[in-house]
Formats: C-alpha cells, sequence, structure tokens
C-alpha cells in the first residue's frame, strides 16, 4: 500500500502543472482579445466619424464660398451706383460754367420795362444828349428807342452821309470801351507819319500787368510799325497796339496825351483815354462819340484795310504766326463792311463799332456793354434786319472818300 501511495504523487504534480499552464495561455488569450475587441470598438466611431467631419467641412467651404461671392456682387453693385449718381453732379457743373454772368443778364431784365410804340428820335450827331452815370439811367431805359430789343446796354445806329440818328439807346451813357481804344491809338500813331517800314520790337514793358491777358509776340521778337498795326486793328493784339504807342515821338506819355488832344478836336467831349490797349476800364466813351471818332478815322486808308483783313501771316524770325480777324461779320458774306473793330473786358462787356452798307444805304453802328459771347454780332444782325423791313434804305451805297487834302485838319496834323 505504501509502495502504490509513493508512485502516484509525481504524477498529480505534473497534471497541476500542466493545468496552470493551459489556464495562463487561456486568460492570455482572453486578455488578449478582450484588448483586441475595446481597440477595435475605439477606432471604429473614429473611422466612422472622419467622412462626417470631411463632408461638414466641405458644408462649411461651400458656405463660405457662396458668402464671398455674394458679398463681391454687393459691392460692385456699390460702385456702380456711385458712378451713375455722380455723372449729373458733373453734368450740372459743365452747364453752369458755360453760362453768360449772371448779375448782368439779371441786371437787364430786370431793369427793362414793357416795351412801347418807336417814337422817332432825329438829331444831328454832334447835339447827344449829356451824359449820365450808366448804373443810374439804365432802370429809366425807355424801350420807345430800341424797337428791336437789343441786348447791348448802349447802342447808336446814324446815317454816315446826313448824320441822321436811325436809332439810338442810351447813346449818352459814359462807359468803358475795351479795344475800341484802338481806333484812336492807330489814328495818332498815323498821325505822326512815322517809317512804316520801321522795326520795333515787343519788349517787357508791352506785356499786360493789369489784366495778364495773353499774346503770342513775345519779348525779343521784331516786327514792322506796319505789322504792328494790322495785328493791333485785326486782330485787336494789345502788344502790338502797346508797342506802337511806346515807339510815338515823345513816347507812351505823348501818345496818350496825343489821343485826349485829338478826342477833343473831334467833339468827342465825354471820352477819356489813360492807356493805348483799352485793357483798363478807364478808357470811357459814349456811343455818340464813338461814332464820331468812326466817322473820322474812316479817312484813314490803312484803318479800312487793316480792320477789315479777314487773316494775315506775319513772320517772326523763324516762326510764322498766323492771326484772324475778331469780327465773326467780317468771314459773313450777307455784309458790307467798309470799317469795324470790337472790343471786349469784364467791365465794359462786348463792344463793336461798324460803318458798312445796308442795302445801299452807309450807316454807323455802335454797340457797347453786350453781355453774351456773340450778342454784338446778333445785334448788329437785328439791326441789319430792322433796317431792310422798315424801309430805312437809300439807293446811293456810299459817299466818296475824302482826299487827304480835304481832310479836316486836327491838332495832331
Amino acid at each position: 500500500m505504501r509502495i502504490a501511495r509513493s508512485s502516484s504523487r509525481p504524477a498529480q504534480g505534473k497534471s497541476h502543472a500542466l493545468r496552470a499552464l493551459v489556464l495562463g495561455w487561456s486568460l492570455g488569450i482572453c486578455a488578449f482579445a478582450t484588448s483586441a475587441h475595446a481597440a477595435s470598438e475605439a477606432s471604429a466611431p473614429q473611422a466612422s466619424a472622419a467622412p462626417a467631419v470631411q463632408a461638414r467641412k466641405a458644408v462649411e467651404h461651400k458656405v463660405v464660398e457662396h458668402k464671398v461671392v455674394e458679398h463681391r456682387k454687393v459691392v460692385r453693385r456699390r460702385i456702380v451706383r456711385r458712378t451713375v449718381v455722380r455723372k449729373p453732379v458733373h453734368h450740372k457743373v459743365i452747364e453752369h460754367r458755360s453760362r453768360v454772368p449772371q448779375r448782368r443778364v439779371v441786371r437787364h431784365e430786370a431793369s427793362r420795362p414793357v416795351p412801347r410804340p418807336l417814337h422817332a428820335v432825329v438829331h444831328a450827331i454832334g447835339r447827344a444828349p449829356g451824359p449820365q452815370p450808366a448804373d443810374l439811367r439804365r432802370t429809366s431805359t425807355s424801350f420807345s428807342e430800341d424797337p428791336i430789343s437789343l441786348a447791348s446796354g448802349s447802342a447808336l445806329v446814324i446815317d454816315a452821309r446826313t448824320h441822321q440818328v436811325l436809332l439810338s439807346k442810351d447813346a449818352g451813357d459814359v462807359r468803358p470801351i475795351a479795344s475800341l481804344t484802338k481806333l484812336m491809338t492807330a489814328a495818332v500813331v498815323l498821325d505822326a507819319h512815322q517809317p512804316m517800314d520801321q522795326p520795333i520790337e515787343i519788349t517787357d514793358e508791352d506785356i499786360d500787368t493789369l489784366k495778364w491777358s495773353s499774346s503770342r509776340l513775345r519779348p525779343g521778337m521784331v516786327f514792322t510799325r506796319e505789322e504792328l498795326l494790322k495785328l493791333a486793328l485785326m486782330s485787336s493784339e494789345n502788344r502790338a497796339a502797346h508797342a506802337l504807342a511806346r515807339n510815338y515821338p515823345g513816347g507812351l506819355a505823348a501818345c496818350i496825351a496825343a489821343m485826349n488832344r485829338k478826342a477833343v478836336s473831334l467833339g468827342m467831349l465825354h471820352t477819356h483815354y489813360i492807356e493805348p490797349t483799352g485793357l483798363s476800364p478807364q478808357n470811357q466813351s459814349t456811343a455818340s462819340d464813338l461814332a464820331k471818332l468812326v466817322a473820322a478815322v474812316y479817312s484813314y486808308p490803312l484803318i479800312r484795310q487793316f480792320s477789315t483783313h479777314p487773316k494775315s501771316t506775319v513772320t517772326a524770325g523763324r516762326y510764322e504766326l498766323q492771326f484772324r480777324n475778331t469780327d465773326h461779320l467780317i468771314f459773313n458774306r450777307g455784309w458790307d463792311i467798309l470799317l469795324q473793330t470790337t472790343g471786349y473786358i469784364n467791365e465794359a462787356g462786348h463792344c463793336l463799332v461798324l460803318n458798312t452798307v445796308v442795302q445801299g444805304r452807309n450807316v454807323i453802328v455802335v454797340l457797347l456793354d453786350a453781355w453774351g459771347r456773340y450778342a454784338h454780332f446778333v445785334d448788329a444782325e437785328r439791326i441789319r434786319n430792322w433796317m431792310q423791313t422798315s424801309g430805312r434804305t437809300l439807293l446811293t451805297r456810299v459817299d466818296p472818300i475824302p482826299s487827304a487834302e480835304a481832310r479836316p485838319q486836327t491838332v495832331d496834323d
């Protein structure tokens, strides 16, 4: 019995060891399987969540892109609206600049009474009524002397042969005359009998420092006295007129004194000159006085020729300068103009004097203080049409031009 028990113990110990080994392996396999299952469960939500996150991001990206596109459209619409709003403002500014000075237009329209029937006014040119300040007479202007509603502040139409007054509107008002001054400048220069081919140089003294008007005659350029006289009368060249007066015998002061003496000798008792170009508003006269001047200077052939010359080219060194007449009526074939000149400064308005022929009748036309770039030319057209329709015409064209011997002598001759 003892031998049997001792022999069975080793076999029992081996079985226990084997069971322990199998149990360890089982536990290890179970732990590995459990951990693998847990890992698979933990990774599965992440894998399934990835497409959802990508889809959400894609949706958000689309929404953002859509918003950006819509925002850009709104910005573009705002830019278009601003452009449309600014166009009318720019258009209004252009219209305002193109208008004539408002103070003068309102002044004429507010002061004009209702037109009344025409009363004939006939008197000799030397019996013009005494002058009165233009601003005082303007409110009492009677349209009985202005049957055609002229835009000019003063107007006078007379027969050059008989001196009969055909139309008169404030002809005795003293007003600035602008470049109509150059008619008297040309007359006294010709009265001095200086050589017409004498060269005269334009200097800094001829530059306008009152109005700072522009000119293509630069200091250093040299022209003959005849060329400067043509430019002064045809194109109303200020530097040309100043250079002529500066080279007058005795200088500029002597020329101005001669202009005032000649005005007195012609009976222009309400005329005064302080410089030879007309840029100063203190050069003043009346329509009646200027009609006397036009009648007197008609006897100067060069004044008639140069004032009605359409255009001319002068040479200054290697430069050729082209000039045109400032009177647009010269280029109108319907007009027969024997002598003319124009003028403008802000204080004087647009001015025009004519010695012309209307259906055979030689008349002198003086227009002062017209506001509007072409108002004085329009007034001249109205006067001509009025003469043609009112029967104020003669059969003879013009009186013979008086010779130099028959011309009345003045203190300057």
